[in-house]
């Protein structure tokens, strides 16, 4: 986007910062961000699975967190555990997925195995005494995501959906300027995240393991707009179009009503690389540049914008410094477990964002509005 009027620019305060001022979950206690990490003893996680996203993305954030200890890593095959153990500096490997969880040391799993396995993995290491951090979706639809309610509530362990978005400044800061009246009433949220990927070995491309634009990357646009109106929408539609030969959705747009209030959103995995985020106010908007992806390394921007001029040129720019927005998520998990206090996205909050899934994969079906279950 190119402004050509007045930009005008600000430096937001810190990460820490940004994270002490916002409770994590609207009417719950905040994360503690007052005891130094120093003062804490490291939590030691384990990790389930060595697939290309947790080895090259959501790992290498997490080993640099000082509460974060990553100690073991399985795999359904030894030498494939041992080379991603050995290749990321982790200094146990196991050959099984039950040696991972037998080990009395691991205190965290952290589950980024495909979806479909995401339920049962995460049940097994609750019930073998672990607390559990696990990738998104939490499961392929609510009923099964409400199991792991009953789960936590059985062990005793924390159980999280790993949305690391919201552990991003840049996401805090535009919940702030919501909750502040920086924009009026929020009454519109549009959102655009796609990507192009037509590899059938992929499992974003599998059907039968939860593959598909909506699982993959559309709960982003359900999860954010869920975080910034505060409150969980009533009623879905949604037209889906189906790869014909892969039988996934490959271009998914919906509709949601938050009573007076909308989220649009086009996810899809078979379109140019793009994502945006706009959230339009009675006063002002917020544009976030890279809502989702955020780099680890460089600055993020964020446009606040009175709309006086047209083209952007009324919008002020903040730059948010760099963070690593997957360390982030690990460093709260681990001082909720050591301290006590919440966590984002516990199994409740999950099972609330596969409800509006549900319900947008039913209004597919049905060609009609669909009731959003509560």
């Amino acid at each position: 986007m190119r402004f050509t009027e007045r930009p005008h620019v600000t430096t937001v305060m810190n990460a820490k910062d940004i994270l002490r001022a916002q409770p994590l979950n609207s009417g719950s206690n905040t994360m503690s961000m007052d005891t130094p990490s120093q003062t804490l003893k490291p939590v030691r996680w384990g990790v389930l699975g060595a697939g290309n996203f947790p080895l090259k993305v959501s790992l290498p954030g997490m080993k640099r967190g000082p509460l974060t200890e990553i100690v073991a890593l399985a795999s359904r095959e030894t030498a494939k555990a041992q080379a991603a153990a050995q290749a990321l500096g982790i200094p146990r490997a196991y050959g099984s997925y039950e040696e991972l969880l037998a080990d009395p040391e691991i205190e965290v799993i952290y589950n980024p195995l495909p979806n479909h396995m995401h339920v049962d993995w995460s049940t097994r290491a609750a019930r073998a005494g672990k607390h559990v951090l696990c990738e998104k979706p939490i499961a392929l639809d609510a009923a099964d995501a409400e199991t792991l309610i009953a789960v936590q509530r059985e062990t005793g362990k924390l159980i999280c959906e790993a949305f690391m978005i919201r552990y991003h400044p840049q996401w805090r800061q535009a919940r702030e300027w919501v909750q502040s009246g920086r924009i009026g009433e929020l009454l519109s949220v549009q959102t655009a995240f796609s990507y192009f990927n037509r590899d059938a070995t992929n499992i974003r491309n599998r059907k039968e393991v939860g593959g598909g634009a909506l699982y993959d990357i559309g709960c982003y646009a359900v999860n954010t707009s869920r975080f910034l109106f505060g409150r969980e929408p009533l009623r879905a539609v949604a037209l889906i179009e189906r790869d014909p030969d892969f039988g996934t959705d490959r271009l998914t747009s919906g509709l949601l009503d938050f009573g007076g209030a909308h989220l649009t959103f086009t996810c899809s995995t078979q379109l140019v690389p793009y994502q945006r985020v706009n959230a339009l106010g009675t006063k002002g908007r917020i544009e976030i540049e890279i809502p989702f992806n955020a780099p680890a390394d460089r600055p993020c921007r964020v446009f606040l914008d009175d709309g006086s001029v047209l083209g952007g040129g009324s919008a002020e720019l903040t730059t948010f410094p760099i963070v690593d927005q997957y360390n982030l998520q690990s460093e709260a998990f681990s001082r909720a477990v050591r301290t006590g206090s919440d966590v984002e996205n516990g199994p409740e909050v999950a099972a609330a964002n596969m409800r509006v899934i549900d319900a947008l994969f039913r209004s597919a079906a049905s060609g009609g509005w669909e009731k959003i279950a509560r």
